[in-house]
């Protein structure tokens, strides 16, 4: 299990949301045989996320360009994108269901595809509760979705050039 002084030294953590101030910490991170560009748009394909990622059902585009509802494991998140480098880095804030959020991925080309980091970090005391309860969960759900992205990034038809 990474607590929070494994968090990778170039996640870039909104005030307030750094691992060591969260009630909850996880990181997951995979080598995907996919351009950087390939995993990156999918990720920032944020209407699409129902069809792949675990435990949402519903997305709803939010009046403001960056923000977004997300219907998780059938509790609504308030989204707000935070950090967004093409191909390189996304970061967003939640709030919802008694937790506060940040969720950040960074993207690094390496020689046979991506090498892709997730960190999250949770606050509130459903947060508390989770830890105590189930403290593998949030591990295995942020697992998860990489394993999810992996998949579809390498199965994805190869970005074609003009």
């Amino acid at each position: 299990m990474f607590g929070a002084s494994d968090s990778h030294p170039d996640i870039h953590w909104p005030s307030g949301f750094s691992p060591d101030q969260a009630h909850g910490f996880c990181q997951a991170q995979a080598v995907v045989h996919a351009p950087p560009s390939t995993a990156f748009a999918l990720l920032a394909d944020v209407a699409r996320w129902p069809d792949w990622v675990p435990g949402v059902t519903e997305v709803d585009p939010g009046a403001v360009e960056r923000a977004f509802d997300v219907w998780f494991h059938g509790h609504r998140f308030e989204i707000s994108l935070g950090e967004h480098v093409p191909h390189t880095r996304l970061g967003w804030s939640g709030i919802g269901a008694g937790v506060q959020l940040y969720q950040a991925w960074l993207l690094t080309p390496v020689p046979d595809g991506t090498h892709v980091v997730t960190e999250n970090v949770v606050r509130g005391p459903v947060a508390l509760s989770i830890d105590a309860l189930a403290p593998l969960w949030t591990q295995r759900l942020n697992s998860l979705w990489l394993a999810q992205l992996k998949r579809l990034s390498e199965s994805a038809s190869p970005p074609t050039t003009p």
